[in-house]
């Protein structure tokens, strides 16, 4: 194989043989070494992965491979060696977002693990039990659907109930007539042990496990007390989708499962979107085409505001919008976007500059005034730059935290950027519901980002007229 790389090299360019003979040097270095140690283990976040003389051979050859193929079918072999490398760095790079997805369907035995990185999802098998002594009582609680258990009689035979869910109502009892409770079933873990398996029907306080069989046939239906470490769960690939459910359902009552927070986002965004756009390009328009006395020094200022420390300008912000009101409030996070912005004034004024004044001039001719000529000819011009600070100003108004931090102190005008957060500190110990909550919050500015991928490579290169 060596000769038939060597001939591949030499007969193409010698040039090719220096770095061939280094990848050979790297991989016989390593080889010697691999050999001495044996193998060893480099980790990757918190898992690792085992290192050995044929995991460096193959590293070795994937190079060697590669450097024959751009000698030997030179262009078109850079092209596929390139596209195989680019696939190779988005598998690498992209494994931290596939790992928020896969733990987000996790239960928590698997996200603290010990073992590592766990890829593939098991879920509990679980059978439906209706448990006689301590059911679950379905009821209706301030309108909301609740799942209770019963912690006690009242004088006329109702219930004394305590709610197990939603999380949010989670440990508040109140009490009902009897008819207004209907049993439901429990989810009862199976489990194995030697040569049987069963259910859980039971978890005494002493942490010993009442099990009855569903095999052997000789035993099934019968009911006996083991230990917790002779039982063993029985789990299956699959995913864990409650914890969605369990993350909306951990939400505070008044935001109805989140969706005040999707409200609250999605008003400081679109108004984010529709004021930067607006302001930003009519300043960027008079800076561009108008004519009037002072205009490159009042630009020149304008760009100066840039070195201004966000921090500087934060506290006379503040007492500003107290001054009217405004505290926990939405106002302060959108009204400033209809003030114009100086990095996206500079970025649209390179774009109406490049527009030739003839398309202008043949709008005046044809009747258009000052602000028809601004609407109608020149913003159709500039749609790759206008994309790509709809889509900045987007993501920034979306994963802004710093200003409902300040300004925000009541749940019900929360975006959800705050919520994450606030999410983390109450249920971080629950890895699988904060990744389903933080894949939520995501959802949108991935979706946009597809969309509008064209249009934000379009407005970045600056090229042709008007990003064109």
């Amino acid at each position: 194989m060596l000769r038939f790389v060597f001939n591949l090299v030499l007969e193409r360019d010698k040039a090719n043989l220096k770095p061939l003979i280094a990848w050979l040097a790297g991989a016989a270095t390593f080889l010697t070494i691999s050999k001495s140690i044996g193998s060893f283990h480099f980790e990757i976040l918190h898992g690792s992965i085992t290192m050995t003389s044929a995991s460096g051979l193959y590293i070795a050859a994937f190079a060697i491979a590669a450097i024959a193929m751009i000698s030997k079918f030179g262009k078109k072999g850079k092209i596929i060696t390139t596209h195989a490398v680019l696939l190779l760095g988005c598998i690498l790079f992209g494994m931290p977002f596939a790992w928020l997805i896969v733990t987000s369907f996790k239960e928590s035995r698997d996200t603290t693990s010990a073992s590592g990185l766990v890829w593939i999802p098991r879920v509990q098998k679980t059978v439906p039990y209706f448990d006689k002594i301590d059911p679950l009582l379905a009821a209706k609680y301030e309108g909301e659907d609740v799942i209770t258990s019963p912690i006690g009689r009242t004088s006329d035979g109702g219930y004394i109930v305590e709610i197990h869910r939603p999380s949010s109502l989670r440990g508040i009892s109140f009490e009902g007539p009897k008819s207004s409770f209907h049993d439901i079933a429990k989810q009862a873990p199976v489990v194995q042990g030697e040569g049987f398996s069963g259910f859980v029907v039971q978890e005494k306080s002493n942490g010993e496990r009442v099990v009855r069989f569903l095999s052997p046939d000789d035993r099934k239906g019968q009911e006996e007390t083991f230990l917790a470490s002779e039982l063993e769960p029985v789990r299956e690939i699959g995913l864990r989708f409650e914890n969605y459910s369990d993350a909306l359902e951990a939400m505070p009552v008044e935001t109805h499962k989140g969706l005040v927070y999707l409200q609250n986002t999605v008003i400081i965004v679109l108004l984010s979107v529709i004021g930067t756009v607006l302001s930003s390009s009519i300043v960027a328009y008079a800076f561009a085409r108008l004519r009037f006395p002072g205009k490159d020094w009042l630009f020149k200022l304008l760009l100066g505001t840039m070195m201004l420390p966000g921090a500087v300008t934060l506290m006379p912000q503040f007492l500003l919008f107290r001054s009217l009101g405004w505290i926990d409030t939405l106002y302060p996070l959108w009204v400033p976007a209809f003030f114009a912005s100086t990095f996206n004034v500079f970025l649209l004024r390179q774009f109406f500059s490049q527009i030739p004044m003839e398309l202008e001039d043949a709008a005046k001719i044809d009747g258009a005034g000052l602000f028809g000529s601004f609407w109608l000819v020149m913003m159709p011009q500039v749609k790759p730059g206008i994309a790509v600070i709809s889509i900045w100003t987007f993501m920034g108004a979306w994963n802004n935290f710093m200003g409902p931090l300040i300004y925000i102190n009541t749940p019900e005008n929360m975006p959800l950027s705050y919520a994450l957060q606030l999410f983390q500190t109450e249920r971080g110990g629950e890895t699988g519901l904060m990744m389903a909550f933080a894949t939520l919050t995501i959802i949108p500015v991935i979706a946009l980002f597809f969309f509008a991928q064209k249009y934000f490579i379009e407005g970045v290169s600056l090229s042709g007229l008007g990003g064109r």
